[in-house]
C-alpha cells in the first residue's frame, strides 16, 4: 500500500520505544504504537495539544511537525546514505524529492576526503554488502 514501508529504528532508541510500548501500547499485530487516548487513531488536533507545548518548551515556536521528518532525512544523509537508500527510507518515488534532503551531505566533503586517505591507508575497510564497515589495527596489516 502506498505510504506505507517498514522504516529501521535507531538501536539507541530502541529502549524508549520498548518502554513506550510496554506503558501506553496494546497487545496485537494491530496496535497503534500513538493510539487516541480513546483509543483508534489519533485526530491531528490531539497530537499538535502535545507537540506545540513540547516545541515552545524547546525554545522552537518555528518548528512544524514535519520539519521533524526533515530533521530525521538529512540526519540520514549525513550518514553517508545513498540517494537510493534515502528514497527507500523516506518512501520517495522521485530523485528529486529525495534531493532535497541531500544539502547536508554536500557539507561532508572533507569527512568523505579523510575517509578515501583512511581507506587508502588501510585503517577502514570498504563499506560491505551489508552496510557495515570496520577499522583496522595499523599492525593487522
Amino acid at each position: 500500500m502506498t505510504g506505507k514501508r517498514d522504516v529501521n529504528i535507531p538501536p539507541h532508541l530502541m529502549p524508549l520505544v520498548h518502554e513506550h510500548m510496554i506503558l501506553h501500547v496494546q497487545r496485537g499485530p494491530g496496535a497503534l504504537l500513538f493510539p487516541a487516548a480513546a483509543g483508534g487513531h489519533m485526530a491531528p488536533s490531539s497530537l499538535y495539544a502535545v507537540y506545540h507545548p513540547a516545541r515552545d518548551k524547546a525554545g522552537r515556536h518555528d518548528l512544524r511537525f514535519h520539519d521533524l521528518r526533515h530533521t530525521g532525512a538529512v540526519l540520514a544523509a549525513a550518514t553517508g546514505a545513498t540517494l537510493a537508500e534515502l528514497m527507500a527510507r523516506l518512501g520517495h518515488s522521485t530523485v528529486s524529492a529525495a534531493m532535497r534532503y541531500q544539502h547536508a551531505a554536500a557539507d561532508r566533503d572533507k569527512v568523505i576526503a579523510a575517509a578515501l586517505s583512511d581507506l587508502a591507508a588501510g585503517t577502514v575497510t570498504p563499506i560491505s554488502a551489508g552496510g557495515k564497515r570496520s577499522r583496522r589495527s595499523a599492525t593487522a596489516r
